[in-house]
């Protein structure tokens, strides 16, 4: 595996590779989930890149980005054995210049959601993607579904500016007990640890009951909402919509439930889509 921490180095590297490229850009502390983003990206390539680098622009002012937890020689390893061949590791000042004008904005898909809860967090997704997609020039790219507006939003990106690039979907990875993994799952207390799975219990109920023929999107969140809430977590938003555009839903057969919720300090997200075969 090959270290890499200038964009010069980097598209240098990349003139000399032949065959497609994946890539899966990720901001570290990697576990499990990432590493499955990297096995489904080296069955379309025949070269992978990953890229770790905490965003700024993504972090609103009272979010966790000091404490956000990193572990650089650590996931250089977890990277090595996934099989990539080339570990992009730019510092903030490589990525971002101190008097840059450009954002990239996604307009519709990123109001409601994460979105109405943390103004500006997808102007940021959407711009580093963008800086990302530009420097790497990859054909595919692979995103985690645990994360299910932010790509629906980059599909969207992707195609409104012609990137030729494949966007896919991995399936959440989950623990044992259904919490999905997450980089902030590390920050959780042990007590708030136990009660976490309430977010995936939850959605499994409202799963079976959207089986069942439950048709009302505010039925379905009250069903999430009473297990979480049951658990001592704390709702952000509990949101039935539909998968493709992401506004509310208004009955029919295809309906996402898509779940925020605090856990003491840490906010956990977590999605399911009800017209899928269940998978918790």
């Amino acid at each position: 595996m090959i270290i890499v921490n200038s964009i010069s180095k980097l598209r240098s590297l990349r003139k000399e590779l032949e065959g497609e490229v994946a890539f899966v850009p990720t901001m570290g502390a990697l576990h499990e989930g990432h590493l499955s983003l990297m096995s489904e990206a080296k069955k379309h390539a025949q070269t992978l890149i990953v890229s770790i680098f905490v965003n700024p622009t993504q972090f609103g002012p009272n979010e966790d980005l000091d404490t956000y937890p990193r572990d650089t020689e650590g996931d250089s390893k977890k990277c090595e054995s996934a099989g990539c061949d080339i570990l992009f590791l730019p510092s903030v000042s490589e990525i971002y210049d101190d008097n840059a004008k450009t954002e990239v904005s996604v307009a519709s898909l990123t109001t409601n959601l994460c979105g109405a809860k943390r103004p500006g967090h997808f102007n940021g997704v959407t711009t580093i993607v963008s800086k990302l997609f530009n420097i790497v020039q990859p054909d595919v790219a692979v995103f985690g579904k645990k994360d299910y507006q932010q790509l629906a939003v980059l599909r969207r990106m992707v195609k409104d500016l012609n990137f030729p690039i494949r966007i896919i979907g991995s399936p959440t990875v989950r623990e044992s007990d259904g919490l999905a993994k997450s980089s902030r799952n590390l920050k959780l207390r042990s007590d708030y640890r136990k009660s976490a799975v309430a977010l995936s219990q939850g959605l499994v109920k409202a799963h079976k009951a959207f089986e069942s023929g439950e048709r009302k999107g505010a039925t379905l969140e009250q069903i999430v909402k009473d297990e979480v809430e049951t658990a001592g977590l704390v709702p952000d938003y509990i949101s039935c919509v539909d998968p493709d555009t992401l506004e509310t839903y208004e009955g029919g057969e295809k309906a996402l439930i898509a779940i925020a919720i605090f856990a003491g300090e840490v906010r956990l997200i977590d999605n399911i889509e009800l017209h899928e075969e269940l998978a918790i």
